[in-house]
């Protein structure tokens, strides 16, 4: 009888076509996911237009879908850990996907936050679960660039959806990009059918075959025995309260520094996607040209997720990310500074690369900080409490707005949280997530 280490056989496996099939997917499902949370900020200015709406009020509209993501990230992130990954990840597609078309068939501003917050339960609670799918099956010498590659998909969202906007918005009215967001309700039966269910979950409920089959594909040598026992380190191991595994071990201030940072960078975030479109149209630019700096943010967001999580591999991923945020409050304070429109496109992408960007990094320093059997509820309560501080941007850049305050202040205000983040990092004990005794379990 064998004994196989279903921990250390992903580890060490190397990348092969189940490998991309799982990036793939996950990829795909981040960009519809950050196309459903982009497009509201695309619309914004058509959508305050059309309801005559003022800027604070604009900004509860846009936090509605942010203060549902915190519950979803929370509760649905801790429910796959119960009853399986995999489940839940189509859930949050059909959430999302129902209820941001939904959200188009509204000239009402409360109706629409009702159905944005709808939409945002499923936009939180998937990122921490395809986060934590690809942090468990990707090999751990390319694990964050594979993560941080598919996390770049959010920005890849966020194109297509200024793209759309401008393309359609103008001929179809602000609705026909909500109404987009339905076509991923089609692909549910696939992913049911392709994703693989996390290994811990298939150990504690006993489908064993189910998880002969994926350490197959993992290692194409294996040959599976009915025989076969599994082990995995004892952290690794489910039970029916994970939650409480954030504090455990030594982890608990570091878990709070993560969510200081998640904060923060949420903060950040969701400023930006929800802002900078209006902040650019008042300063003279069209809304043609403010989607143009969208396109940009999100591009320099690719690249920095990608890079960063290159990086990552290949130096300390917390130094990687302390100089991130800290460029992040570089380029953002430059923002609202006069400058050539070519540097002021140069200025835009490094900011999207030190914020999403950064993000898209600090979700896989978080995903490699906890145990396989608690990363979704670690991601998700991160993701969660994050929630918070992205509800609150724009609503404190809308009435910043509404005010009238100087452009280069309001850049100020969004920049500020990215030296609290890089101090949060800064103190993480990234050791903690070191090896860990291993344990018999199937």
């Amino acid at each position: 009888m064998r004994q196989l280490n279903v921990h250390q056989i992903a580890d060490e496996a190397k990348f092969n076509r189940f490998h991309g099939l799982i990036l793939a997917w996950c990829a795909l499902i981040i960009i519809f996911d950050g196309y459903d949370l982009a497009v509201a900020g695309i619309a914004m200015p058509a959508i305050m237009k059309d309801m005559g709406v003022n800027p604070t009020q604009a900004g509860f509209m846009a936090s509605s879908a942010l203060f549902g993501m915190m519950f979803g990230a929370i509760f649905l992130g801790t429910l796959s850990d119960r009853i399986g990954r995999r489940r839940v990840i189509a859930l949050c597609i059909l959430l999302f996907s129902v209820f941001t078309a939904a959200a188009g068939l509204t000239n009402d501003p409360v109706v629409f936050s009702a159905l944005r917050f709808l939409a945002g339960l499923g936009i939180g609670g998937v990122m921490p679960n395809v986060v934590a799918e690809m942090t468990e099956y990707a090999p751990r010498r390319i694990r964050a660039t594979l993560v941080t590659l598919m996390f770049s998909g959010y920005s890849v969202g966020g194109i297509v959806a200024a793209l759309l906007g401008k393309a359609m918005m103008v001929s179809y009215g602000w609705q026909s990009v909500f109404y987009a967001a339905l076509a991923p309700v089609l692909l549910i039966p696939f992913i049911l059918r392709s994703l693989p269910e996390s290994m811990p979950f298939l150990l504690r409920v006993g489908r064993l075959d189910e998880l002969r089959a994926i350490v197959a594909r993992l290692e194409p040598g294996y040959r599976p025995s009915a025989a076969d026992s599994f082990v995995l380190p004892a952290e690794d191991r489910s039970d029916k309260a994970p939650v409480h595994h954030l504090f455990s071990e030594g982890r608990g201030f570091s878990t709070v520094m993560l969510w200081v940072a998640f904060f923060m960078c949420l903060f950040m975030v969701y400023a930006l996607s929800t802002w900078l479109t209006k902040l650019m149209a008042s300063a003279g630019y069209s809304l043609g040209s403010a989607l143009n700096f969208v396109l940009v943010l999100n591009f320099g967001a690719m690249v920095g997720a990608v890079g960063g999580g290159w990086l990552a591999d290949r130096f300390r991923i917390k130094h990687v990310l302390v100089g991130m945020y800290l460029l992040a409050a570089v380029s953002i304070s430059l923002l609202g500074q006069p400058m050539p429109t070519g540097l002021l496109f140069v200025v835009v992408g490094l900011a999207g690369a030190s914020t999403i960007g950064t993000q898209i990094v600090t979700n896989a320093l978080t995903g490699q900080f906890y145990p396989m059997a608690i990363r979704s509820t670690g991601l998700g309560w991160a993701l969660g409490i994050g929630r918070s501080g992205a509800i609150i941007a724009p609503i404190l850049i809308g009435t910043l707005v509404g005010i009238s305050l100087p452009l280069e202040m309001n850049f100020i205000a969004i920049a500020i949280p990215a030296v609290f983040a890089a101090v949060a990092i800064a103190l993480v004990d990234v050791r903690l997530s070191a090896a860990r005794p291993v344990t018999a379990v199937g």
